[in-house]
């Protein structure tokens, strides 16, 4: 009786390492998965903090929480069953997919870049603060969740790609881990975002030694930075990643097709990559990512400035075109709901 006892204990025991083995497996695939999405999830993060700008201070925790939330859903709920059946069931339509998703990222980053200097960049939003208006939550927090579960199915896509010849229950699992990971990441980040100059005012006006408040003062004029700091990295680097998720794409395109002129971007980047990674001695490494970067950057700014080009300069009926939908504001001291038209462009 008491050996048996031990042997089950000792199966137990064994199956609690394999247990634990494959949840750091796990845990490992989905960090590795997130890093590739790591453009992405900058853009995420600098995106996110302008639906609160203007708002309550004592709303906007709430708010983000109310997006936060949205964006687990749209996870969780939508595209990770897409993408899992996808994945088991038409699996070389993913490189085509990421191709799309990375097409949009170059459209998102250059569009971005030609409304500063068109001066096209001002929107609802801001039509709407001159107005002396605050958009009203719903408004806020569903467009906010619409603009996430983009760039949400982008992550998730470029995350599946990573772990795609893992079995199809780990894929699950690693997806999911993935889903929590980067929804808790971003807007964590953001929910300290929104809050420094919060806390930084807090500090100057309250701060018990003059180092705090001036601390705190740091804080309140850092904010503007951050934002726009983050704002000029998430272009760059939607850029930068659309542009290496069709550079690689095109390559496993010409491979699995044989279509050899759909490799020579890459074969020149690569090739550029090879020759300063091997010029260049100890730094050959970072000079050589630098490199292939640059490279992946070019295609993304020719890319999305083909499409925007094709959305802004040619005329199409009901597009980015003469006049766009109206959005929605809030008086705030009657919290009369108006119609606020946008910009034409």
């Amino acid at each position: 009786m008491a050996g048996g006892l031990f042997a089950l204990l000792d199966d137990i025991a064994v199956l609690a390492k394999a247990a634990a083995a494959s949840v750091d497996d796990v845990a490992a695939a989905a960090g590795r998965a997130s890093v590739k999405a790591t453009g992405v999830i900058v853009d995420d993060t600098a995106v996110t903090p302008r639906y609160v700008q203007g708002l309550s201070p004592a709303r906007e925790l709430p708010i983000i929480k109310k997006i936060a939330m949205g964006s687990l859903k749209n996870k969780l709920l939508f595209i990770l069953p897409a993408a899992l059946l996808l994945s088991q069931f038409l699996p070389q339509a993913l490189t085509p997919l990421l191709m799309i998703g990375g097409t949009y990222l170059c459209f998102e980053g250059v569009e971005k870049i030609w409304e500063k200097l068109s001066g096209h960049a001002e929107d609802a939003a801001d039509k709407a603060h001159d107005a002396g208006l605050v958009a009203d939550e719903d408004t806020i927090t569903s467009g906010a969740i619409r603009t996430d579960f983009i760039l949400s199915a982008e992550i998730m896509v470029i995350s599946l790609n990573e772990v795609a010849d893992e079995p199809f229950v780990t894929r699950a699992a690693i997806l999911a881990v993935v889903a929590f990971m980067i929804t808790a990441l971003v807007y964590g980040v953001v929910a300290l975002i929104v809050k420094m100059d919060d806390a930084g005012l807090h500090l100057a006006e309250n701060g018990r030694t003059d180092g705090g408040k001036a601390l705190g003062r740091g804080l309140v004029a850092a904010m503007p930075k951050l934002l726009t700091a983050l704002s000029v990295i998430g272009i760059a680097a939607m850029i930068w990643v659309g542009g290496h998720i069709i550079l690689v794409g095109l390559d496993d395109l010409s491979q699995e097709y044989g279509w050899s002129i759909l490799h020579q971007p890459y074969a020149w980047v690569h090739s550029a990559e090879e020759w300063v990674h091997g010029a260049t001695g100890a730094l050959g490494g970072v000079l050589g990512w630098v490199t292939n970067t640059i490279g992946s950057a070019i295609l993304g700014l020719i890319v999305g400035a083909i499409v925007v080009a094709i959305m802004h300069v040619i005329p199409r009926k009901g597009g980015h075109g003469a006049h766009e939908d109206e959005g929605h504001g809030v008086v705030p001291e009657t919290g009369e709901v108006v119609d606020v038209p946008k910009k034409d462009h």
